[in-house]
């Protein structure tokens, strides 16, 4: 899959830093974006989900023909909580506010009432959607201006890829600072001990479309006593701070995966990282043990999937004990074996303005704030 060609976002609206007493800044908690807000099969089990997304109380419903609508939690009426806690339900795919009965259909507007004619002022803050695969995003626009990007269309998949795992963890943290791995390269090799880290092509960007080639060397253990090294071909594109596909290509058992990496912010300290995983089907293993040949061919993608979905994970672990303790640097001082950082950060203007104010976070997280597994 290439970057879907983007145009430059046009600049937001909302400091992308601040001046903190030290004299350094600290990231605005909500840059622009699409962010991850829940798979449709969660949605279509809960019948009306509710959760924190962007510092929003939300809910999220499907209607009758399937259309999904991610809305704030509050009804324009007079206010009540629209969320199954309060007593919000969905009535032949409308949303029934539990205070006065006011319905709201999937594009926010109020169209029944139980005792008069419903008022045409009475409509739903929605955010705009995308699917991908059944991941529902939704469009967070700083003073709710429209998309600037869109999300890529799905990419090829059929019967001989895997279903859709996922892993979800919650820790203090910003998605700048998360995402920047993808162009940190030494911390591939000095945290998670990966070898022979190599950069396969620059870095480039295309609007908010920012692409990473490289290639690794990692030893692993499959199945709690198989040791073995995996010899890796990434490609990881980067839409905005919320979104990022990474394909992955495994030589020595021929294995093609895809790995999305989510991370939503959820009140301005903590964020949702949510790890996607989907493998293609193993044929023909060029190794058969941990290509997983002795099995049969209908459960290597699954249980491969799960693996590595596992391993990814223990990364990330890795990961949060440094980012849910470290402080963001405006201004770091960086070494020649920083690569992109520096370009990185450039790329990431695009989704902050330098006017305005807003309610920021400090930059200081508390290091006993302890990350969350959240299950699938």
């Amino acid at each position: 899959m290439g970057c879907v060609s983007v145009a430059t976002a046009t600049p937001a609206r909302e400091p992308a830093e601040r001046i903190e007493a030290a004299g350094e800044r600290s990231l605005s908690p909500f840059p622009e974006g699409w962010y991850f807000v829940a798979s449709r099969d969660s949605i279509r089990k809960a019948k009306l989900l509710q959760k924190t997304w962007m510092g929003q109380d939300i809910v999220a419903w499907c209607d009758d023909t399937d259309r999904v609508c991610v809305a704030v939690a509050i009804c324009p009426h007079l206010g009540s909580n629209l969320g199954p806690g309060a007593g919000g339900q969905v009535r032949d795919g409308r949303i029934v506010c539990p205070f006065h009965g006011f319905e709201f259909d999937v594009s926010g507007q109020c169209v029944a009432t139980p005792f008069a004619e419903p008022p045409r002022t009475a409509q739903l803050r929605v955010f705009p959607t995308r699917e991908v695969l059944g991941m529902i995003f939704a469009w967070w626009g700083l003073d709710g201006r429209p998309p600037q990007w869109s999300l890529p269309e799905d990419p090829p998949t059929g019967a001989d890829w895997s279903e859709l795992g996922f892993r979800t963890l919650r820790f203090p943290g910003h998605p700048q600072e998360t995402t920047e791995n993808v162009v940190d390269l030494a911390h591939l090799r000095y945290v998670h001990g990966y070898g022979n880290v190599d950069r396969v092509e620059p870095v480039t960007v295309d609007g908010a479309c920012l692409t990473s080639r490289f290639n690794f060397r990692r030893t692993r253990t499959i199945a709690g006593f198989v040791e073995s090294v995996f010899d890796v071909s990434a490609t990881a594109y980067i839409l905005g701070l919320g979104y990022s596909l990474v394909q992955i290509r495994e030589h020595t058992i021929g294995m093609d995966a895809r790995l999305w990496v989510l991370a939503t912010p959820v009140d301005g300290i903590h964020i949702d990282m949510v790890l996607v995983g989907q493998i293609r089907e193993i044929r023909r293993p060029k190794r058969p043990i941990v290509g997983l040949g002795f099995l049969p061919v209908s459960l290597r993608g699954r249980i491969m999937n799960q693996i590595i979905l596992s391993a990814q994970k223990q990364d990330v672990l890795q990961d949060i004990v440094i980012w849910q303790r470290k402080r963001y640097r405006s201004t770091p001082a960086l070494c020649r074996s920083d690569g992109e950082i520096g370009m990185f950060r450039r790329y990431c203007r695009q989704f902050y303005s330098d006017q305005g104010t807003s309610a920021l976070h400090s930059g200081r997280r508390s290091a006993g704030d302890q990350p969350r597994d959240r299950g699938a």
